[in-house]
Order: structure tokens, then sequence, then C-alpha cells
């Protein structure tokens, strides 16, 4: 295999011209769900407190099941640095067969999400709405899940750009059917929080609909979608074991802060709307980070590929220094002005605007200060799944989370009484047991692997 020999500024141009459009594409995804909380904040403090409860509990499968898609963006980077385009096919089809199959799996759970909000404590009102919206919104989880899988794809090919404006296109859908049908303009109904479930159903079918015609057209080479029918045992078992250890890794996290929504939610609705504002404020910096992982993913894979263990870890050293930088510059942005962020989301004239600036405000803190750690185990998830090894990050991100992050956020929050800044504290807490154990796996285990066999020939 031909080595790459890259200075690091060479790989920062590499990365900044590969990444920009992943870190534009998952802000354009993102800012699908802050116009939901800004919209429906202009409509009811009550109906952005169901929905931010509805959109955590459809989250949590949704990244599970993506765990598949995830598994594409190495495996398809790794056959096309080795020319290899009938596997790039094969294993790109049976993903799209596992997203789907799980996809159906978990949709009764979306139609009759209802009686699972009462169990998890939350009040008849809110998890009426939250149950009437899901009712809606969980179909579009089928459309959502295989449009991950086409998207890693073209991710791992370089195509990143069209990812980034099938996102765009995907945004302007759900800011048009948002004002439609959640406040009843254009001769549509008023509908609320049913109306912002169904904005999220047209959202997810154009984009599908956008990324296949995209392929169609203009990847034709691989013909992804010629007799889609044909079984393909081997791929699709290859998939499916580097696929679930990634998606209980990502659900691991997403569960975290969905547990945190549901104490957030025994604190009553103005601490879950405060939340559901400093959640979208936080995603919507994590997706720089998550971007850079991308990043990081497809260039490790690509780097496996060509056999180059000395072009991976110069490339993760430069991926981690931007992850830091963004960091520090987030830290400065939440800590410096809170509740100036916090009162976009509302309206003047909001009943319960001043408790939610003071409870937002201290959550918003505590998410700077883990901005940090929250980057750094996203950085080292990416290289490590570049490298195709995913189950012992399943097994640290499990333990970080929920053997240290759960129980600290609820002993925090509730026996310690500190509340909603407990809560974030757990958080905080968990995500930084993650990048420490992350990061030593792939600094001092996973890559000194990859590098011996390179070592002993040369000295050889």
């Amino acid at each position: 295999m031909t080595t790459v020999q890259m200075t690091y500024p060479g790989h920062f141009r590499a990365i900044l011209t590969l990444g920009l459009p992943l870190i534009g594409g998952h802000l354009g995804q993102v800012a699908i769900g802050v116009t939901d909380t800004v919209m429906l904040g202009w409509y009811s403090v009550e109906a952005l407190a169901a929905v931010t409860l509805a959109s955590t509990y459809f989250f949590v499968f949704f990244i599970f099941g993506s765990g598949f898609a995830a598994a594409v963006m190495p495996m398809v980077a790794s056959f096309a640095a080795e020319e290899d385009d009938v596997s790039i096919r094969r294993a790109t089809r049976m993903a799209l067969w596992l997203s789907l199959a799980f996809g159906i799996a978990t949709l009764p759970l979306m139609i009759w999400s209802e009686p699972i909000l009462r169990l998890l404590g939350q009040g008849e009102a809110v998890a009426v709405t939250a149950g009437a919206y899901l009712a809606v919104a969980g179909w579009g989880i089928l459309p959502a899940l295989l449009v991950m899988v086409l998207k890693s794809y073209l991710a791992a090919l370089e195509r990143t750009q069209v990812v980034f404006w099938i996102t765009i296109i995907a945004a302007v859908v759900n800011v048009l059917a948002n004002y439609a049908f959640i406040f009843g303009n254009w001769g549509a109904p008023e509908l609320g929080a049913v109306g912002a479930a169904i904005a999220s159903l047209c959202t997810q079918i154009v984009s599908l609909i956008a990324v296949v015609l995209y392929i169609l057209v203009v990847v034709p080479q691989h013909q992804l979608f010629v007799r889609l029918w044909r079984s393909d045992w081997h791929m699709l078992k290859r998939v499916f074991n580097l696929g679930w250890p990634i998606g209980l890794t990502i659900l691991s996290e997403v569960g975290l802060f969905a547990a945190s929504a549901v104490m957030m939610g025994w604190l009553g609705t103005v601490p879950l709307a405060a939340h559901g504002i400093a959640v979208q404020l936080t995603s919507l910096t994590f997706m720089l980070h998550l971007g850079l992982s991308n990043v990081a993913t497809i260039r490790a894979g690509n780097a496996m590929g060509r056999r180059d263990p000395a072009h991976l870890g110069r490339g993760a050293l430069v991926v981690t220094v931007m992850s830091v930088t963004i960091a520090l510059l987030t830290i400065t942005w939440f800590i410096g002005w809170p509740e100036s962020l916090i009162s976009l989301f509302m309206q003047r004239d909001e009943p319960a605007r001043a408790d939610i600036l003071k409870v937002g405000a201290g959550l918003l803190i505590m998410a700077g200060l883990f901005q940090l750690v929250d980057g750094a185990q996203a950085i080292a998830l990416g290289l490590l799944r570049g490298m195709q090894d995913t189950r012992v990050p399943m097994l640290i991100a499990a333990f970080s989370y929920w053997v240290i992050g759960v129980p600290c956020s609820y002993l925090l929050g509730f026996p310690m009484g500190l509340e909603g800044i407990g809560v974030w504290a757990g958080l905080g807490i968990g995500l930084g047991v993650a990048a420490l154990l992350l990061n030593w796996r792939f600094w001092r285990v996973a890559l000194s692997d990859v590098q011996q066999p390179q070592t002993a020939v040369a000295e050889g």
C-alpha cells in the first residue's frame, strides 16, 4: 500500500476541507431541533416541555439504530482506500437492511408511547401531549435511519458537501412545515405539538428522497439500489458485528442525557423547559466536535486501509487539538452570555420567562464546564471507530455514563439538593471519565498495536 507523508498543516487543511461540510450538515440537523424548540417555545411552555421529552424519547431509539449507519463510515472508507467497489456496495446495502429492520421493530414503541412515559413518572399533561407527538413523528424513524446510512456512505467517499446541502434543504422544509402546522398558517389547522410532529415527518421524507435522487444521478457506479432485496448474509453479519457496539455506545451517551431529561421532568415543567433549551444550545456546539469525530473516523479508516499508522497518528493529534480549541471558545461563550442565549428561545411576554432564565443560566454554565471532556470523548470514539475498534469502547462508555454519570446526576440533584445543577454536574462527571478512558484506549493501546508491526519491520 502507498503511504501518505503529510505535514501537520497538511492534516489541518485536509481535516477542514472534509470536515467543514460535515460540521455544517450536523449544525443543519440540530437546527431542525432548535427550530422546533424555538417555535414551540413561542407557542407555549407546556408544548415545549412535552416535545422536549418526546424528542429525547425518539432520539434514544434513533441513535441506537444509527449504529449500523455509523458502521458504514469506517468500512466504506477502508474499502475505498482498497478500491473495492463491490464491498462498498455490499456493506451499504446490508446497513440499509439492518436499519430498516430496527426501525420497524421500534415503531410500536413510538405509536404507543404515552403509557410508557407515565411509567417513567411524567405528569399527565406532558405524557398525553408527548404521546400524541410521537404517534405521528415516530413514523419518521424509518426514513431517518435510511438517510443516516446513505449520508455515512457519501461522507466516507468524501462527498461531504452534498450531505451539507441535503441537510439544509431539510431544515428549510422543517421551518416552513412548523410555521404552517404549529400555528395554523397558510390555511393549515393549528395543531401545536402534533403540528411539529407532522413537520418532522415531512422533513425526514424529503431528506430521504433528496439523498436517493443524488445517489441515483451522481454516484451510479456502485448501483446501491439495484436488486436491493438480495440477501448478503456474510456482509450483513460484518456490518451487524461492527454496528451494534457503536449503537450501544451512542445509546449510552444519549441515554445519559435522556435520563437527565426524565430527572428534570421530576422537578417540574419550568426546569424541563430550561433543560430543553440548554440541551439544544449544547447540541449546537457539540456538532462541531461530532463533525471532527466523523472526519477522524473517515481518515482513520482510510489510513487503516492503506496500512499507514504514522499518518493515522499525526492526523489524530491535529483533530484532537482542533477539538480542544473549539471547546475553549465554547466555554467562553456559555459562561459569558448564558441569559442572552437562553432568551432567544422565548417570547418576552412568556409568564415563566424569569424562572426559565434563572434555571437555564445555571445549566448552561455547567454545560460550558464539560465542553472539553465532551469533545475529547467524541474525538477518541471517532478515531477508534475508524480503526473498527468498537466493543471495548462500548464497555467504557456504558461504565462511564451509567455506572458513574447517572448515579452522580441523581445523588447530586436530589439527595444532595442541587436539583438541575446537580443533574448536569453528574453529566459532566460521566463524560469526563469516558474522555480519560477512551483517549487512553486510543493513544496507549490501539495506536500502539498498529504501530508495532511497522516498528518491527524497520528494526529488521
